[in-house]
């Protein structure tokens, strides 16, 4: 792997997510090789790059919807893709994942798509469901929409509904899958936030995938680069650092878009 910018992610606190020697192909088709980072507990953790270089990719293979060509991805130090099933399942469950446009069941109201997976995989009584589902909507401030349909409200209200059905049952990891896409600023900001309250609140550890600057700048501790041409990361680390140090032209292009002045607001 060509020279890599990381802030140090060795300390004391192992890591909550290995990401190690992870080989992403289609067949013959090599995705992305060669991946190998850590996430800490409770970071906000982005995955970014250009367009077709496998961020999405990345998530599903994380989240145990696409199995490896090469390597594994590690939860608090125990195996994903060596793991049998029945504790590949109940690893899962510990995993939360928004994504890109809610996938929310249009024939059922908010509540009803939070209660779902506390209805497939608890045995918990209607009338528990129904006072966590009003906690979660109202975490993510959709308190009093639990009676709407997804056609019912806006973008901006489907992500964050997106959120809080990720929410359900307690994950200590959440993953998003680009969270602002097709969001207008001020939208798009008010989700981050919403990101970094949850953050705070629920010591939560999340990985998101994005391009979007605004964004990578205001929630990340730390950021990895995918790189579409050579097919593999090319940066690690603080993405503020990136944009001013990284000795790979194509990440401060990517971090900087040529916009002068940009820097300076988000520094």
């Amino acid at each position: 792997m060509s020279s890599i910018s990381s802030a140090a992610t060795s300390s004391v606190t192992p890591p909550r997510i290995t990401v190690a020697d992870l080989t992403m192909a289609y067949g013959s088709f090599v995705i992305q090789k060669d991946l190998s980072f850590t996430i800490a507990p409770a970071e906000i953790f982005v995955v970014m790059g250009g367009s077709g270089s496998g961020k999405s990719t990345l998530l599903n293979h994380m989240v145990g919807l696409l199995a490896p060509s090469r390597g594994d991805v590690l939860y608090d130090g125990q195996s994903f893709w060596r793991a049998p099933d029945d504790e590949r399942d109940r690893l899962r469950r510990r995993l939360g994942v928004a994504y890109q446009a809610g996938a929310l069941w249009s024939s059922m109201t908010l509540a009803e798509n939070v209660a779902l997976p506390l209805e497939t995989f608890t045995e918990l009584r209607p009338k528990q469901i129904s006072e966590i589902v009003s906690l979660k909507l109202a975490l993510v401030g959709l308190a009093g929409f639990e009676g709407f349909y997804p056609s019912e409200i806006s973008g901006g209200m489907l992500k964050r509904a997106g959120v809080a059905r990720a929410m359900a049952l307690d994950p200590d990891i959440l993953f998003f899958d680009e969270p602002s896409a097709g969001l207008d600023p001020i939208t798009s900001r008010r989700l981050d936030d919403l990101i970094l309250d949850l953050r705070a609140s629920l010591r939560a550890t999340m990985v998101v995938v994005t391009h979007e600057l605004p964004s990578i700048f205001a929630i990340a501790d730390r950021a990895v680069f995918l790189d579409a041409e050579t097919r593999t990361m090319i940066a690690l680390g603080d993405p503020k650092k990136l944009r001013d140090e990284s000795p790979e032209p194509k990440v401060r292009a990517f971090l900087t878009r040529g916009e002068q002045g940009a820097e300076g607001a988000t520094r």
